[in-house]
């Protein structure tokens, strides 16, 4: 994810934060400094969002764990002002991985929870969680406690992108097709959410928010699985462009704006003594442009981070590379260039199988 500060390795999964996760640190001091409760209440306060946000991670890796028991690799996990995101490779579609990979998350703040409240020394009192300001150290592990067991709850409404949506999608799995299951998960989902926002039209605002969120996260978890089951039983030969714009390496940028300009094309292959070397899009173009000058070199503006994909890859794997690397891909054999696929040029395909099955 852009614009995040890598905190290490941990299992071999990149952590990192956002930048905006600062902003909210920031904000929590300036808040409690202009409330005058001073320095040791604010750093009880700043102590208790990094644990909250520490289980979050702890959450995430949950996950992580689970599915790379399965053979799938998280890419990375970016914790944001609104939460955690483990980001993985794949989904594991068949329902026993998907089940246990989701609820291996909520399972992680459940133990959690039964730790800190092995270590409470004081009775739990709600109503100190509504005001930060509040938290000190007898009542710190009291609040995260409860804390845990609100993500638990929270998590496990079965509504996308929740991990409860998943672990209903998994459960219905079992005993239909995964597309429909899906559908049906979703539209469970999208009926809660409906609920919450008249709710919170009633009561407390944020329910409205948490509506529209599980609304259109279900509706977006439909679109993918309907657009990925279109993909299934062809391969990356079926969708390859043989026809697409190359650039040289040592080219100059003013020459990559020719071509953007010349023609529909914002995607272009980098070759190096004819063989593929990198990837250059319109952002990075006009980028280069902008820090550089029209005289620079592709060489320093490029993508040197490219994957190649093999004709007879399967579609909806190849599809999922795709949209993580956002870039164009060549396809190659025995080291021979065949050709290109995209992003676009998959969608399009997608167009033309809904409509043929339409």
């Amino acid at each position: 994810m852009k614009y995040s500060l890598s905190l290490g390795k941990f299992f071999g999964i990149k952590v990192q934060i956002h930048w905006t996760f600062l902003i909210l640190l920031i904000w929590i001091v300036i808040s409690n400094m202009l409330s005058a409760v001073g320095v040791v209440q604010t750093l009880w306060v700043l102590l208790f969002v990094l644990s909250v946000f520490l289980c979050v991670v702890l959450h995430e890796f949950g996950h992580a764990l689970v599915a790379k028991r399965f053979g799938i690799k998280t890419i990375d996990i970016t914790l944001l002002p609104i939460g955690g995101v483990a980001r993985l490779e794949t989904i594991p579609e068949k329902p026993k991985e998907e089940l246990l990979v989701a609820l291996a998350g909520p399972l992680v703040n459940v133990l959690i929870a039964l730790l800190l409240f092995a270590l409470m020394h004081a009775p739990l009192d709600i109503n100190t969680i509504k005001q930060l300001s509040s938290i000190t150290s007898i009542n710190f592990v009291a609040n995260l406690f409860y804390v845990n067991l609100t993500l638990t709850l929270f998590n496990l409404i079965p509504a996308f992108p929740m991990d409860g949506g998943r672990i209903l999608r998994a459960l219905l799995s079992f005993k239909m097709d995964r597309t429909f299951a899906t559908r049906v998960a979703a539209t469970i989902g999208q009926v809660l959410a409906i609920g919450f926002a008249i709710l919170g039209f009633f009561g407390n605002p944020f329910l409205i928010f948490i509506g529209f969120f599980v609304f259109l996260g279900a509706q977006a978890e439909v679109e993918y699985t309907q657009a990925k089951s279109m993909l299934k039983g062809f391969t990356v030969n079926d969708v390859l462009m043989k026809k697409y714009q190359v650039i040289d390496v040592e080219d100059s940028i003013k020459s990559a704006v020719e071509l953007l300009l010349d023609g529909q094309a914002n995607n272009f292959l980098v070759m190096k003594n004819s063989h593929p070397f990198g990837t250059l899009n319109r952002d990075e173009i006009i980028k280069a442009l902008t820090e550089r000058g029209e005289s620079a070199l592709v060489l320093y503006a490029m993508n040197t981070e490219m994957m190649t994909l093999h004709p007879d890859m399967p579609l909806e794997e190849a599809w999922g590379l795709i949209q993580r690397k956002k870039s164009l891909m060549p396809v190659l054999k025995n080291d021979v260039l065949l050709g290109v696929v995209d992003t676009e040029n998959i969608l399009e395909f997608i167009l033309v199988q809904s409509a043929l099955k339409a």
